[in-house]
């Protein structure tokens, strides 16, 4: 039943809908069969479900002698890399690790394949303003354009401005290339504001050089632009914090086996800690982990737990106090609160 909920979880974030998972539980801890889960996905969100989107974060609440949490879950975002050559082989590394699903585009087969850009999640040969249509760009993408010139910038440009606008649309080329292509595209009638919102020259200004240098100074743009609270293109703030998932983690979970295992969740954080409120690890019986609640020592004593609890048909509600004095003789330098729930799947 939890295999098939979380794998419909997974359809309708590919669907580009947002979902809220509810879990209720009793008391500290108790059996399994207390622990109720259900999918909360339409529109319009109300009341609880709505505030745990829009602050992009788990929210608990009591209803008598029952928790429940609210978990609340996006549509995964994409890094679309628009040119296959030497700037985008970091970006994509670099984009992956920071936990996008990777997209890079070239017209060139020597340039567009899977063996060039293994951590891709997708590498499509193709035309670009033919790919940019059939791949369906929506708000929550980040598209990068560093075509090997400024014809095919300016034609991807011109192909993204036809439809959604991503939420992050970078450009390589000079302030005054770039100018000239915004006035020309501007000429033909397309929408100036928009255009203003384009982000060249792409990244951050760090002085780089190397393609991995102007790698670094885009992928840090992308985050700040994530991150940061800034006005999106529907013109509502952008939530800082958004729930930290880790896609593989619910990949995982809805796949079709029936190996034991627990699922580890942080429901709430304080102070500085290595993983944000949401984020979700599995713990088998044999060690074996997927996904992270930041590492050390603090998930060692979680993944001790996690592998006790396994096949009990319980749950555990455990607070990690990363603050007092133990914490620090065990190396703990976050400095942080977290509680998790752990749960027999």
């Amino acid at each position: 039943m939890d295999r098939e909920m979380y794998t419909r979880l997974l359809n309708l974030l590919k669907d580009g809908r947002n979902v809220v998972l509810m879990t209720r539980f009793a008391g500290e801890h108790g059996e399994l069969q207390d622990l109720d889960k259900k999918i909360i996905a339409g529109v319009p969100f109300e009341g609880i479900p709505l505030k745990a989107l829009e602050q992009g974060l788990p929210v608990t609440y009591k209803e008598e002698d029952t928790t429940v949490l609210l978990e609340p879950f996006y549509p995964e975002e994409r890094l679309i890399i628009l040119g296959g050559g030497h700037i985008a082989l970091p970006l994509t590394d670099f984009g992956a690790r920071i936990g996008f699903s990777v997209t890079v585009v070239d017209d060139r087969p020597g340039f567009a394949n899977k063996t060039r850009f293994p951590a891709a999640s997708q590498v499509i040969c193709g035309g670009f303003e033919e790919t940019i249509e059939q791949i369906h760009i929506t708000e929550s993408d980040y598209v990068v354009i560093i075509t090997r010139g400024h014809r095919h910038d300016q034609d991807c440009l011109s192909q993204l401005l036809k439809g959604k606008e991503p939420f992050y649309t970078g450009m390589i080329g000079s302030r005054r290339r770039v100018a000239v292509v915004k006035d020309e595209l501007t000429e033909q009638g397309y929408d100036a504001q928009r255009l203003q919102r384009v982000h060249s020259p792409i990244g951050l200004a760090i002085g780089a050089i190397t393609p991995e240098e102007i790698a670094v100074s885009i992928t840090s743009e992308v985050i700040a632009c994530k991150r940061q609270k800034n006005e999106n293109p529907a013109g509502a703030d952008r939530y800082t914090n958004r729930s930290d998932v880790d896609m593989d983690v619910l990949r995982a979970l809805s796949n079709e086996t029936d190996e034991p295992k627990s699922i580890v969740t942080i429901i709430s954080s304080k102070g500085s800690v290595p993983r944000g409120a949401g984020a979700k690890m599995l713990v088998y019986p044999y060690g074996k982990i997927v996904g992270s609640i930041g590492g050390g020592c603090s998930e060692g004593a979680v993944i001790n737990d996690a592998r006790r609890i396994i096949g009990t048909g319980g749950y555990l509600l455990k607070t990690v106090d990363m603050t007092g004095d133990e914490a620090e003789d065990e190396g703990m330098v976050c400095g942080g609160i977290m509680q998790v729930l752990i749960e027999d799947y």
